[in-house]
């Protein structure tokens, strides 16, 4: 066992990550059954559908899982009650100051992570009680951190700063990918983009099959301003970006963007004005799988990768 199989109580050191649109508790009770940790995804959730999610989840599994909660929505305080109503042991926060709930979720026997994009924010995570941190580097899809720092140089960073377990994320879709940030000090790893492109992912067909055609280079942090996000180039990144050079106010952003934009993309397969969030590594995803496989690959490909090390030894 390894501190975040510990940590969590589960097979291998595996979490999936809670991404809008995507992780309903299909996908998180999935991930747990295989033996991972599934998470589900509350920043598309209304607190009644939340509380729902988490009923069927806990139908649908007896292992455990966690609801992962961005704190900068305005209904947070109602899914914190909801989380610790249901009796949910595990969240992941992230989007805010750390410092705000974990105090409160512990009092309640709950397990805290919380995700960064820096070292600065892991100490500052460490110094507000969290049990891990989800260090997250600018390759993710989704929210990430502003100064673009990569997972390969974020992890032994972080490593050096604090003492609490590390979960890398951000480029890791495969095993071999999994065992490279270990070496560099993770204890365990978060994936977004290989278990959107799963048959238990809630995003739509039309997006999934998107993430198999998108390429190397075909993602681009954008939108910093607002909340740093990782596109894919449709129409409407090509929209943002001629509003870009015109130089633009927060204002005119946040118009162009509306509302529901990332549902209109990512649940409801709209591949031209929809937000259509990904990681960079969609380029090594070929394909839509069952989750229980997508774990067992990367699995056999860790131990695999691991065992032929050695063959680096000079």
């Amino acid at each position: 066992m390894n501190r975040v199989t510990q940590l969590f109580n589960i097979k291998y050191p595996i979490i999936q990550g809670g991404m809008i649109w995507n992780s309903g508790y299909k996908l998180a009770s999935a991930v747990s059954n295989s033996g991972g940790l599934g998470l589900i995804g509350a920043g598309s959730m209304y607190p009644n559908v939340l509380r729902e999610h988490i009923q069927k989840c806990k139908k649908a599994t007896d292992k455990p899982f966690g609801v992962n909660v961005p704190m900068l929505y305005p209904n947070v305080e109602e899914i914190i009650q909801i989380i610790i109503e249901e009796g949910v042991k595990i969240v992941f926060t992230s989007a805010g100051n750390p410092k705000t709930w974990t105090s409160h979720l512990k009092a309640n026997g709950i397990t805290v992570v919380h995700v960064v994009s820096s070292s600065k924010f892991a100490l500052k995570a460490q110094e507000a009680g969290v049990d891990a941190v989800v260090v997250e580097g600018f390759e993710a899809g989704g929210h990430n951190g502003r100064e673009e720092t990569t997972t390969l140089t974020l992890v032994p960073m972080v490593r050096e700063q604090v003492t609490i377990p590390l979960i890398a994320a951000g480029g890791i879709a495969t095993g071999k990918g999994m065992l490279a940030v270990m070496v560099l000090g993770a204890d365990g790893v978060q994936m977004g983009s290989r278990f959107a492109a799963s048959f238990e992912s809630s995003a739509h067909m039309n997006f999934k099959n998107t993430i198999l055609e998108t390429k190397e280079g075909g993602t681009q942090l954008t939108l910093k301003e607002l909340a740093p996000v990782r596109l894919i180039k449709n129409k409407f990144y090509n929209d943002l970006q001629e509003l870009y050079a015109q130089g633009p106010t927060v204002e005119e952003l946040k118009e162009l963007l509306g509302r529901a934009r990332a549902k209109r993309g990512m649940f409801e397969g709209d591949l031209v004005e929809g937000e259509l969030e990904i990681g960079q590594i969609a380029g090594l995803i070929h394909e839509i799988l069952p989750v229980n496989v997508i774990i067992e690959e990367i699995i056999t490909e860790f131990n695999g990768a691991a065992s032929q090390s050695k063959d680096f030894f000079f």
